[in-house]
């Protein structure tokens, strides 16, 4: 009997709103992003780190005590030296990836070529270490977007420094949404800010650098350049372990430079050189960005503090509004930039939104992770792998009250061990491959590694005690988690296997036991579906209350006088428990017998009436998951 389409109507409803038209499997290639919405979508995540990356160094020396004028010349000088230095490793990283691009057009990025190169576990390693960086792009991307948004006296009424969790899950929600309902949505809605914040930060590097010689009047007032009492009062020494620190934390700023090489399916054609292109617009954008808030952090002696989740104005909200100002005409321009800075770095998790679930899928077509992540959703995106993110990202959020001082220790370890997981893998492929110029090649992506695999040991020295402990942990956790699910798909894979004993057909003895709560028509369909199987079939009624099984009896026989009916007391009022034990002793005195278990379901044609019948089938299909003597049939009556 066909069901009505109005039972579902309310749920059909709900999923368009979520998800938007479906797209058929063929419009797949219709959703290839050319490189200027690809730039926004896959780098957007590099980019935006100008806007924490350039503060954590900042944060470090201020901690350390520089902040004080005394030290004006060494905070300034080891400012630009760190910015210089992360500079050079984007610079050899950008090199890297280049290769890696035409060397491995499929994607994947760096699962991909350290499991080609390296093996299974070394490829498995680098993996989950992407996997946990795409999760923490997304909470610290999201929570310096926030940050960025706090002081604008256009939003005070807002309070977002009293609400920064809610405000910063409330963006999370909405990404995912928005990448649920595709990849050329978000593609075309984030190349607005992307472009803007780009536009403005150049516009404010230019005006700020070049203000004593166009007679510009800067708005110093607007910059934070003392602390508090109690946080960076140290001497101002500067040891080695202080210029460790602000380079590792300084590092967060390189994160995402590998989620083109992962992302190049996404590209239009050519893929390869569309992707490379993107890739040096990317480096080239961001080492700029980098290196000019770092100068006008030194010009305008920008002093940034955090102390128990209360931190000062944003570096990037001081400058622009040391260059800009926050009052009159100019404000609009302040106005802009913060919220084009906010936006880019809500954007910024989009790269991970984008790679995140086409990582997963990979692993899990190979049988490392659950084969629901390789599924397609309405829209042709992976919906699961997106809907999981988002879950994990919201729960760093919520541990860490949103605060980007506090995630940042957590980040950069995931993606500097895959930077030099991937690397070392890119110099075994050009010294088995060979190749045109595999010298050169692979002396450049040794480099690469060497760099990154130092930052990397740098990272895990001066955060260990600060969360990256709790990192390496989720890490080797995740490595189990790849076995045993491997583990399990392999087994599954060897009991499915046909051989001499399984090929063979044979017959069975089957017995055929049909659940009823009384003599109607729905009782008189299941049973004639029941005699359909097996001739040898009989029905089971639970008595809940003493006495009700008496007229059952009477009027069974008359309606149904050729099926024996077998009634299960039930003392403590339980409905599944006595069945369980009926099925326990039928399989011990028949053990060569297949046991059918027939439950009867209503369907309403409306859906609110299925809130006034009870869940009784749905529990003792549940209930009956898990025996393996036991088939499950459904007879559904149409009311």
């Amino acid at each position: 009997m066909a069901e009505d389409k109005s039972t579902n109507l309310p749920l059909r409803a709900l999923r368009w709103l979520i998800y938007g038209q479906p797209l058929a499997t063929q419009q797949y290639d219709l959703m290839r992003l050319p490189k200027l919405l690809a730039l926004p979508v896959f780098c957007s995540d590099a980019i935006s780190s100008v806007a924490y990356g350039p503060q954590q160094i900042i944060l470090t020396f201020c901690v350390a005590g520089l902040w004080q004028m005394q030290y004006l010349s060494l905070f300034n000088h080891n400012v630009m030296l760190i910015a210089s230095l992360i500079i050079l490793v984007l610079l050899l990283v950008a090199i890297s990836y280049w290769q890696t691009i035409f060397a491995y057009p499929g994607g994947g990025g760096s699962y991909i070529v350290t499991k080609d190169n390296l093996g299974t576990w070394p490829g498995l390693i680098a993996a989950a270490a992407l996997l946990i960086d795409y999760v923490l792009c997304v909470s610290v991307s999201i929570a310096s977007g926030v940050q960025n948004l706090k002081d604008m006296p256009l939003l005070a009424p807002l309070h977002i420094s009293n609400h920064l969790v809610l405000y910063c899950i409330v963006a999370i929600i909405l990404m995912t949404w928005l990448n649920l309902r595709g990849l050329r949505t978000p593609g075309l809605l984030f190349a607005i800010p992307v472009y803007t914040f780009i536009a403005m930060s150049y516009l404010m590097l230019f005006l700020g650098l070049t203000a004593d010689s166009i007679g510009l009047t800067m708005h110093k007032e607007y910059v934070n350049q003392i602390m508090p009492i109690n946080i960076g009062t140290a001497s101002g020494a500067l040891g080695i372990a202080v210029l460790l620190r602000a380079f590792a934390t300084g590092c967060s700023a390189l994160t995402g430079v590998e989620c083109v090489s992962n992302g190049i399916p996404a590209f239009k054609e050519p893929q390869q050189k569309n992707a490379g292109v993107t890739l040096v617009w990317m480096a080239i954008i961001l080492g700029t960005i980098l290196a000019g808030v770092a100068a006008l952090a030194i010009k305008f002696h920008v002093v940034y503090w955090e102390h128990q989740g209360v931190s000062a104005p944003a570096v990037i909200d001081q400058i622009s509004g040391a260059v800009f100002g926050k009052t009159g005409p100019a404000s609009l321009f302040y106005n802009l930039m913060q919220l084009s800075t906010a936006f880019i770095l809500f954007v910024a998790a989009q790269t991970s939104f984008a790679d995140f679930p086409r990582v997963a899928s990979i692993l899990a077509k190979d049988g490392f992770m659950p084969r629901q992540l390789t599924q397609l959703g309405d829209r042709l995106a992976f919906d699961n792998g997106i809907i999981v993110l988002g879950l994990l990202s919201t729960i760093f959020i919520i541990a860490e009250k949103g605060s980007v001082d506090l995630l940042i220790p957590f980040f950069t370890i995931g993606v500097f061990l895959a930077f030099t997981m991937s690397q070392s893998g890119m110099v075994k492929h050009w010294l088995t491959k060979g190749g045109t110029g595999w010298h050169i090649k692979a002396l450049l992506n040794g480099l690469g590694a060497l760099a990154t695999f130092i930052v990397f040991v740098d990272i895990v020295a001066e955060k260990f005690l600060d969360g990256a402990w709790l990192i390496i942990l989720v890490i080797i956790t995740l490595l189990f988690f790849f076995k045993k699910v491997s583990d399990h798909y392999r087994n599954l894979a060897r009991s499915l296997a046909l051989d001499d004993q399984n090929i063979h057909l044979q017959e069975q003895k089957n017995t055929v036991l049909v659940l009823v709560q009384g003599v109607h028509a729905s009782t008189a369909k299941s049973l004639n579906y029941a005699r359909s199987i097996c001739p040898n079939c009989q029905a089971v009624y639970v008595e809940i209350n003493p006495g009700d099984a008496t007229a059952l009896k009477e009027q069974w026989q008359k309606t149904f006088p050729g099926i024996p009916l077998v009634i299960l007391a039930s003392p403590y009022r339980s409905l599944i428990q006595p069945i369980m034990n009926y099925l326990d002793d039928f399989h011990k005195e028949n053990p060569d017998q297949t046991i059918t278990v027939i439950i009867g379901e209503y369907v309403s044609d409306k859906w609110w009436q299925s809130l006034l019948h009870g869940n009784t089938g749905l529990l003792l299909k549940l209930a009956l998951l898990a025996r393996k003597d036991v088939v499950v049939a459904n007879v559904r009556y149409s009311l």
